[in-house]
């Protein structure tokens, strides 16, 4: 693994900010792409764009096959058996919202009691929040340690209470604790409870097989994963799918329309009303492809280097704290200096060509639980390099020195 031949796959790395060569640790907000992915998407929109499905000419069909066929390789990327049980979204916040909806329509009992973690992005908290809310029912949540851990004999405590529904991240956004959730949905399983998986920090860094986890459902984002914005996907199981009514009403969704009755497609279109994004779902496509020409054990090893140096590199700075210190993780360190302000480290890292996240991440229960207003937060990809690291290291230093 050549990480400078593959940052020559991403020119928008090779820029100056402030007079500063870019260093770019945003990753968990989003990746940055590749040109085969900018290309593709490009190609789409010079030679087959055209609307899908519904045409009989040259380009309607050409257009069609494509997409069809990126479904194909998101279900082949993630295991799951049958290409049908991919919808596709525009990403992991049109998918949850896309379940909260759907699964309360089909059975109001579901929505009687939702159990989430400690950890949640709120996309995968406050779509739940809302469906019990309207049903006057009841959030449970799983709590964790100071390490960011998650409690597991709390969590099977609460799994005997009987939620109907157990939303869990696979990995945290803040904290990068990578949860045990294999084990978290066979005990969910357990106690009859159907298990929603927000895999949008896990796609880019870890192997996702669907039917090994048995999660009923799996959601992610593609331009967390070096795809182009707007464009993400939802797995669910077909004998659930077909059970669960229609999100949104339109184009595409329908079977048969007249003044008296409305029928709808068969899966996955029932869920995917209107014209989709064609070219971005061909653009997710293409960083599969990209991702997997890649030895994914080399690159969990590289990113997990970085993040081992970024730790040790910080830990050497007065005051420094780290939140979220799960011996398992993934792909970001989350750190605050006593004293200073995140939003103030993270403007003055800035201006040195450092480009990280501040604030609470779409997280504030977790900043609620460490009893803080944000962190700084570094995250990492493939194209990331350790020279990088000390850069940052350098800059917080700096930055913590001109702060005290």
């Amino acid at each position: 693994m050549d990480v400078n031949e593959i940052r020559k796959q991403f020119p928008v790395l090779d820029q100056l900010v402030y007079g500063k060569p870019l260093v770019y640790l945003d990753n968990a907000a989003t990746t940055q792409k590749p040109l085969c992915v900018i290309e593709r998407e490009r190609d789409y929109y010079l030679h087959e764009n055209c609307n899908i499905h519904r045409g009989v000419h040259y380009l309607s069909q050409m257009a069609t096959e494509a997409y069809e066929h990126a479904r194909q390789t998101v279900a082949r990327f993630i295991n799951a058996p049958e290409a049908h049980e991919i919808v596709f979204t525009r990403g992991t916040t049109e998918s949850l919202n896309l379940l909260a909806t759907s699964l309360s329509t089909l059975n109001s009992q579901l929505s009687t009691k939702v159990l989430v973690t400690a950890m949640e992005h709120h996309s995968n908290l406050v779509p739940w929040q809302q469906m019990v809310q309207r049903q006057g029912g009841e959030l449970l949540v799983a709590p964790m340690d100071d390490n960011g851990v998650l409690d597991l004999h709390a969590y099977e405590a609460q799994l005997k209470q009987g939620p109907q529904i157990v939303a869990m991240t696979h990995v945290s956004n803040t904290l990068g604790t990578v949860n045990p959730i294999k084990e978290m949905i066979r005990l969910a399983h357990q106690h009859g409870a159907l298990v929603v998986v927000d895999g949008a920090q896990s796609m880019a860094h870890l192997p996702i097989d669907v039917q090994d986890l048995d999660c009923d459902f799996f959601v992610f984002s593609g331009h967390k994963m070096y795809a182009p914005m707007g464009i993400g996907g939802l797995y669910g199981k077909t004998e659930l799918l077909e059970k669960m009514p229609p999100y949104q009403f339109g184009g595409e969704m329908v079977d048969t329309v007249s003044f008296e009755k409305t029928t709808f497609n068969k899966l996955p279109f029932k869920f995917e009303a209107g014209t989709p994004n064609v070219g971005a779902a061909l653009g997710l496509e293409t960083a599969i492809q990209f991702i997997e020409s890649f030895d994914r054990q080399e690159v969990t090893k590289h990113e997990d280097a970085l993040v081992a140096a970024t730790i040790e590199g910080l830990s050497k700075i007065e005051g420094m704290r780290f939140i979220g210190e799960a011996p398992e993780r993934s792909g970001l360190v989350s750190f605050i200096i006593d004293g200073i302000h995140p939003y103030d480290l993270g403007t003055i890292i800035d201006k040195m060509g450092v480009a990280v996240r501040t604030g609470h991440h779409c997280a504030e229960p977790v900043m609620t639980r460490f009893g803080i207003p944000g962190t700084v937060r570094a995250s990492f990809a493939m194209y990331n390099t350790l020279e990088e690291v000390d850069v940052l290291v350098k800059a917080v230093n700096r930055a913590a020195t001109m702060l005290r």
